[in-house]
């Protein structure tokens, strides 16, 4: 089926899912971790002396802009038990008549059985066909039957981070869920723990706790939202470490007492933290995926690797 005609149902879908459902602002709060307030240390002192950053090929120096090793203070604050999931933005998305990630018009997300209902068997398979990409014959196949299977897939999209969805996507996301990003400082310490550890299971490499795009189970690169229990941060938190690279409200900004100079400095690209299931190379290094990794792009970027979670400060 063609992009056009796919896009036409799109309006008729919000239409028919805000029918059915009662719209109103914000969303009720999903499991959220409460990070006590204290100190901790941020950032690392560490040096590249093997060139390492040469080997792999990296834009900028390794470690460089992880310096100093500081200690930072944080009040007490929640952060979101996992990353944001399609459902999730879903409800977002039809109840504030929010864009539609890009994501979503690839793979047909946002057509519910209502909407598809409307179309013919003939253009239902095209659908099934080359828009769900069903792993079926579906010529011959019922109407009914076809809806069926369109809708189980879609199911297993659910509970998929939401990804496609550029920094004032996700910021705008947080806002309505009475929420917000969380600080690049918040981040570090809810992924490292009390300790500041260098994977938010240890310090060891463990390529069986995370999502680092080499998982034969996830054919959608992402994994459903805590896949990996062991990968579990010290305060809880799944999914710190892969899956996708998950936006925080900073600049990317040089550390207080950072002599190291970038041009990138400044109010130009937002902080990602956490690595992704495959944005960052065609190769696993666990480097990326450490906790005080700092990757950045310009906040309009949006990728299929890229996600986010939300921070709420904690009432006194």
């Amino acid at each position: 089926m063609k992009t056009a005609n796919f896009s036409r149902l799109l309006p008729i879908a919000a239409v028919i899912i805000i029918a059915a459902q009662a719209a109103g602002a914000g969303t009720a709060d999903k499991d959220m971790v409460l990070i006590p307030a204290g100190d901790f240390y941020m950032g690392s002192d560490k040096t590249d002396t093997s060139g390492e950053g040469k080997e792999f090929g990296t834009a900028k120096p390794l470690y460089l802009d992880e310096h100093p090793r500081h200690k930072v203070h944080t009040g007490a604050y929640y952060m979101d038990r996992y990353e944001v999931t399609n459902t999730e933005y879903r409800d977002f998305v039809i109840q504030a008549n929010y864009q539609v990630p890009p994501q979503w018009e690839k793979n047909g997300y946002l057509l519910s059985r209502d909407v598809l209902n409307i179309a013919d068997v003939d253009k239902l398979r095209g659908l099934a066909a080359n828009t769900f990409k069903l792993d079926m014959d579906t010529r011959k196949m019922s109407k009914a039957a076809l809806l069926d299977a369109i809708e189980k897939h879609e199911h297993t999209l659910d509970n998929l981070p939401v990804t496609t969805v550029s920094w004032y996507n996700a910021n705008d996301y947080c806002k309505w869920a009475g929420k917000r990003l969380p600080t690049e400082a918040e981040w570090e310490r809810a992924a490292g723990g009390p300790k500041g550890l260098t994977f938010p299971w240890g310090n060891t490499w463990n390529g069986n706790d995370v999502n680092a795009g080499d998982d034969p189970r996830w054919t959608e690169g992402v994994s459903p939202v805590g896949s990996y229990p062991g990968g579990k941060s010290p305060y809880g938190l799944y999914d710190m470490a892969g899956n996708v690279m998950e936006w925080v409200a900073d600049w990317y900004e040089a550390y207080p007492g950072n002599d190291y100079q970038s041009k990138d400095y400044g109010e130009k690209y937002k902080v990602l933290r956490g690595g992704g299931w495959g944005g960052i190379g065609h190769y696993a290094i666990h480097h990326f995926y450490r906790t005080r990794y700092r990757f950045y792009i310009n906040p309009t970027a949006a990728f299929n690797d890229v996600g986010f979670r939300c921070a709420k400060d904690a009432k006194p």
